[in-house]
């Protein structure tokens, strides 16, 4: 089962920071994610998603392939390199996996003008050792989907003080 966690921070370099801190565990098998978006709130209060995939750059690069290749049946490579990349772009544009953008959209709302919110899909992961990583990371939950235990584990977390030796 997945579970969803959101994350706001005051910037969007805390939570990129805080995403390829994530990345670095899901490396070490510690955690599996479907998703991991940062949303960042502008002055003027627009939203932009920085998401891991790029899917009208995928599919028009797949329509490009896959259009040349029917294209060399009918002795148009290029026309039909041109029809696929465009009819690729168009679907890849369409397509939406993972989070909800119109869910983060609207969650991002909540975030003063300047900040950021991460949203993770959790698949799996091994909780102690992720929270041990994320200790005192800082950032307010604004939604999760884990049980009210794990829930008060991750704010309390999130909020501890990192020791310095």
């Amino acid at each position: 089962m997945n579970d969803l966690l959101v994350i706001a921070f005051s910037s969007e370099q805390k939570a990129e920071e805080v995403r390829q801190k994530l990345f670095q565990m899901q490396k070490e098998y510690l955690i599996e994610m479907g998703d991991a978006v940062v949303a960042v709130k502008d002055a003027e209060g627009h939203i932009k998603l920085n998401q891991l995939f790029n899917t009208t750059a995928i599919g028009g690069v797949s329509g490009m392939f896959w259009g040349a290749l029917i294209g060399l049946i009918f002795m148009m490579p290029l026309a039909g390199a041109a029809l696929g990349a465009a009819s690729g772009a168009v679907s890849g544009a369409l397509t939406d996996f993972g989070i909800d953008d119109k869910f983060m959209k609207d969650i991002a709302e909540a975030i003063p003008p300047g900040g950021a919110a991460l949203f993770v899909l959790v698949r799996k992961m091994t909780s102690d050792k992720v929270l041990e990583g994320l200790k005192g990371v800082g950032g307010t939950v604004l939604r999760t989907s884990f049980e009210k235990s794990m829930d008060e584990a991750i704010r309390a977390t999130l909020a501890a003080q990192t020791s310095k030796i």
